[in-house]
């Protein structure tokens, strides 16, 4: 960290125009230098799951990356988002030669250099490496979609396929690739689902697979694709119906797309304009017209939805989610290094009650939706290796949907409010990333599920599933086994009334379900949430630190019970607390 001049630091203190001036550039030097070596939430997480002989192990890694995040990528991705910068069309070569490519900036390939150098996708080539690869999804995330976040989770989702569905033949031919760290010689992946009738409606895609090599597996994809984002990906997965499959969802094929042939020609993928998008603006998404498209039929007929839920969608959600904490996370440091520094009325704003409370909500909301969700990512790890192969599995397909609701919206507030804290400041494009972060946070918000969308499947597999049965159990749990037994008693009793409301469901018709679930979703969460946290908070007692988790569980814990008995001197004590801390 670099210090005021002296000549400015004297001039600052009779003038108050260079004195608000000196408060600004103190604010920018308290931004963080590595974004993993002041996160102790993140490395308490980590150490809680890993345990401290890994996370050492794991731990130049990662703070290497977050060196790189804070700095080269930080500055990187503010400048590809520049209207100047942004992607461009360019159908054809210089000598009039069909290429269906996209021009991004240097400042974007800056990025993606250190970004998939981090070992974010390379990691996946060894078995349980769920958790290590959205930690570093996170640290990246701290800048946004950054123009790569959103391919990062569609390359996982084509490595996830290929692993656990693919032919032998495809994944010689195509995983080493994917798994290469490489910038320039990696590829990296796509998932093309959506169609303009519908995007959450999969079973009315209209694209069309024919069979043209049985013994090759080679197919041939006519149709449309409404949104392709990172439309030049060098693998894309494509929901196709073969001509003698039958209709909705059953009859959908999953197939692996290559942008090239073998013989460097372009696929048969043409682009017909790109998105004009509120975020994620240095990535590339597109409108694309299938002419006989040549592609690989991933696994046996009949199971191409499931394999898209399983390994593309579900993957895709917890990656939304993980993404939507990192950038909520950026939002908190941005403002609350901006209130330690900027003053008003004689006072520096950290000292303002209503500030106060908002960065405490800010921050118990982040640690929160980071817990959750990494909380998943290890889960995915269990299920992964055969360690919770029943129980964890029926837990996670509620919990991704749920949490990627709950956590797009809570992090958009958040950084919402960090813009608030700012004033004035927080709406200009080149003062924070906080404008940038909003707009992304939006698109999080639509990508992967819409709310209603996520609400209403999740309502449906309580129905016909009972998968609240898991969710409970496994929260009931959780609490049962605290040490403090005020909040162990109050959990267990809050899971039993939830179970009740939610066995309500269960003879309701599905519409009438999909509403009454609602509010029972966000106590759903909110009780998750708690539980990791308290979880967590225990485990540091017994190792001599504190993180403040204490204190964020019970300030949450209003968010469960809309009453609270806490008076005012105590919430006003709580909320210092809480937001006393980075």
């Amino acid at each position: 960290m670099t210090t005021p001049s002296k000549e400015l630091n004297r001039a600052a203190q009779t003038d108050p125009v260079a004195l608000g001036r000196d408060d600004l550039a103190e604010w920018e030097r308290a931004q963080p230098v590595n974004f993993y070596e002041t996160d102790r939430h993140l490395q308490s997480i980590l150490e809680f799951y890993w345990g401290a002989d890994c996370l050492r192990t794991r731990s130049a890694m990662l703070s290497k990356f977050g060196d790189e995040a804070s700095t080269i990528v930080d500055g990187a991705a503010q400048r590809a988002n520049l209207a100047e910068n942004l992607p461009r069309l360019d159908r054809y070569s210089a000598i009039g030669e069909r290429a269906e490519d996209v021009t991004h900036s240097a400042d974007h390939h800056l990025a993606g250099k250190y970004i998939y150098g981090s070992g974010a996708m390379s990691v996946y080539a060894e078995p349980e490496n769920n958790l290590l690869a959205l930690a570093l999804f996170y640290l990246s995330s701290y800048n946004g979609e950054a123009g790569h976040n959103c391919p990062l989770a569609c390359t996982a989702g084509v490595i996830k396929t290929l692993q656990f569905a693919g032919g032998e033949e495809l994944k010689a031919k195509y995983l080493p690739r994917l798994l290469d760290p490489n910038y320039e010689t990696r590829f990296h992946g796509a998932q093309f689902l959506t169609e303009i009738q519908g995007g959450s409606d999969v079973g009315a895609n209209a694209c069309v697979a024919t069979l043209v090599d049985a013994k090759a597996n080679k197919w041939l994809i006519n149709g449309e694709k409404w949104f392709c984002s990172n439309v030049t990906a060098d693998l894309a997965l494509v929901t196709a119906r073969p001509e003698t499959a039958g209709a909705g969802t059953k009859g959908l094929g999953l197939f692996l797309v290559p942008r090239h042939l073998d013989n460097g020609a372009p696929n048969g993928m043409y682009i017909r304009r790109l998105k004009d998008k509120l975020g994620t603006k240095s990535m590339a998404t597109a409108e694309v017209d299938f002419r006989d498209c040549a592609a690989y039929q991933i696994s046996e007929p009949g199971r191409g939805f499931q394999h898209v839920m399983d390994f593309v969608i579900n993957t895709s959600r917890l990656y939304n989610a993980v993404g939507s904490a990192g950038a909520a996370r950026r939002a908190y440091v941005i403002a609350w290094t901006y209130a330690q520094h900027r003053r008003a009325f004689g006072s520096a704003i950290k000292d303002f009650p209503l500030v106060q409370e908002a960065l405490a909500e800010m921050r118990s909301t982040t640690m929160a939706l980071t817990s959750g969700s990494l909380y998943l990512a290890h889960l995915r790890d269990e299920i992964e290796a055969g360690r919770d192969a029943d129980a964890g599995k029926r837990f996670f397909r509620l919990a991704v949907n749920l949490n990627k609701y709950r956590s797009s919206i809570s992090a958009t507030d958040v950084i919402r409010r960090g813009i608030e804290i700012l004033g004035g400041n927080g709406a200009m494009e080149n003062f924070s990333a906080l404008p940038r972060l909003l707009r992304d946070s939006i698109i999080f918000e639509a990508w992967e599920g819409a709310h209603n969308t996520l609400l209403a499947q999740s309502a449906r597999d309580i129905q016909r599933l009972k998968l609240h049965d898991a969710f409970c159990s496994r929260l009931e749990e959780w609490f049962g086994s605290l040490a403090n037994s005020d909040l162990r008693d109050r959990g267990v009793r809050r899971l039993r009334v939830l179970r009740d409301e939610l066995d309500t469901l269960l003879s309701a018709d599905e519409l009438s379900a999909s509403v009454l679930f609602k509010p029972l979703a966000d106590r759903m969460m909110w009780l998750f949430y708690v539980a990791c946290l308290a979880s967590e908070a225990e485990w540091e007692e017994t190792r001599g630190r504190d993180t403040g988790k204490h204190a964020v569980v019970d300030l949450l814990w209003r968010r469960i019970e809309k009453e609270s008995e806490e008076s005012p001197a105590e919430y006003l004590r709580r909320l210092t607390q809480v937001s006393s801390t980075l």
